[in-house]
């Protein structure tokens, strides 16, 4: 059953190899439910940054008419995804001073600080995308998680906060009007696929989220239910496919078929007597893979990828505190054996990561895939931005609505004085009535 109340939102995920648009909306019980999903060839994009605009645009279009169509929505509106190699993040601390102890601690005294950290200088060419808050400090009180409520003069925030090249966001934005649409948000997309697939319980106690896309693989770290650590490498699914393309002479296509079909992370898992014969090209003699050699090549580069995310994660201080491990999800993480080597790699405990648990049941099964987190993520998070300002509205309206009340009919009062005035005036009736009984 849908909740008619709830805001119909579109995730539009803009990713290497493919770009997908999914609609959906918040049932009665909490859970997502994917109205339609609309997905197109991504043409125009390499390593998660726009490379030509024309290109991207007629990909936009047709992914987005196809989630018009499944949905019968008409689609205005996208929440948008942005990822690259260009991503980075830094920590920073603000301070507000407020004029009066007594008043509680409100948002709006939240929502200044965050707005004065999009004010920041940073370096020529960079902006501010994300401004997440982490911790607050209330007058010398630290560790507090929500001061909403609080009495205080200094209120301080440790914000974690993620820049990108400003050319990259505004190559995005003009694809998305370009292709008719506006965009109501940016999104960074490590973020939109924690949402999909981490619990709170794993934010609590620790984990990493590596999210292995074709052009990049995206890395954000939770602990204690705050986001401590962001980072963007420049690897992915394509990779490995032109890999394969050049360790067994193929040509592309035959490699990503090759890698989907039969490969796997682990040579050690495969026999040396499997074999897969290629169609050859124009007539030509078909050619003989071996399965474990395949394997080989595509463990060689997992390898690398997961070096550099290890390196990731010693570099966040973290490494010590991941109680939940490791949880891969995109399009990366459906590698056969893949869970088994980033295990062996890192010595964490990692599992796949599948956007199901937000998820109602519905008829696009298909949704349910790693590869479809990010664009999950991006639908929730918009439903929450959108549910958020809705309610900040009607919060407002009420704030600047006079009270009406019934009005009292008071009886007329006296002026000031009157009392002593009557007074006067009854004391000078007496007199003259006295000296009247006098005279006669």
């Amino acid at each position: 059953m849908i909740n008619q109340n709830s805001p119909i939102v579109v995730g539009l995920d803009i990713g290497t190899t493919k770009i997908c648009a999914i609609v959906g909306r918040r049932n009665e019980h909490g859970k997502l439910e994917i109205l339609g999903l609309g997905k197109s060839e991504s043409i125009g994009v390499m390593r998660g940054v726009v490379s030509n605009i024309d290109r991207t645009v007629q990909s936009i279009k047709l992914a987005v008419e196809e989630a018009s169509l499944k949905a019968n929505v008409d689609i205005m509106e996208v929440f948008v995804g942005i990822a690259g190699q260009h991503i980075k993040s830094i920590q920073h601390r603000g301070m507000k001073t407020r004029s009066n102890a007594e008043d509680e601690i409100s948002q709006s005294d939240i929502d200044s600080i965050i707005e004065d950290m999009y004010k920041l200088a940073m370096l020529p060419g960079e902006e501010i995308i994300h401004v997440i808050p982490q911790e607050y400090t209330v007058d010398n009180e630290q560790g507090i998680k929500d001061p909403v409520g609080m009495s205080g003069i200094r209120l301080e925030a440790n914000c974690h906060i993620i820049t990108g090249q400003t050319s990259a966001a505004k190559n995005i934005i003009r694809c998305v009007s370009k292709a008719g649409l506006s965009s109501a948000d940016l999104i960074l997309e490590p973020l939109a696929s924690s949402e999909a697939v981490l619990t709170d319980e794993e934010k609590e106690a620790g984990v990493t989220l590596i999210d292995i896309g074709g052009g990049t693989t995206d890395i954000a770290i939770f602990k204690d239910g705050i986001i401590r650590h962001t980072a963007v490498i420049p690897f992915g699914g394509n990779v490995i496919t032109e890999d394969i393309k050049e360790g067994c002479s193929i040509i592309r296509s035959q490699a990503e078929l090759l890698k989907i079909k039969f490969g796997s992370a682990l040579a050690s898992e495969n026999q040396e007597n499997e074999i897969v014969s290629i169609p050859g090209l124009r007539g030509r003699d078909p050619k003989e893979i071996s399965v474990k050699n395949l394997a080989n090549i595509i463990q060689a580069r997992m390898e690398e990828i997961i070096e550099h995310v290890y390196y990731e994660i010693k570099n966040s201080g973290f490494e010590k505190s991941l109680i939940a491990g490791i949880v891969i999800t995109g399009g990366g993480a459906q590698l056969k054996h893949i869970k088994q080597l980033v295990e062996y790699s890192t010595g964490l405990d990692t599992r796949i990561g599948y956007p199901n648990e937000h998820l109602a049941t519905g008829p696009v099964d298909e949704v349910k895939s790693p590869m479809y987190a990010t664009c999950v993520g991006l639908v929730i998070m918009g439903i929450n931005k959108t549910n958020k300002e809705e309610h900040k509205e009607v919060s407002m309206e009420e704030k600047n609505t006079p009270t009406t009340k019934e009005p009292t009919i008071k009886p007329p009062t006296e002026k000031r004085g009157g009392f002593f005035e009557n007074l006067f005036k009854k004391g000078k009736e007496w007199l003259e009535e006295e000296n009247n009984d006098k005279i006669i």
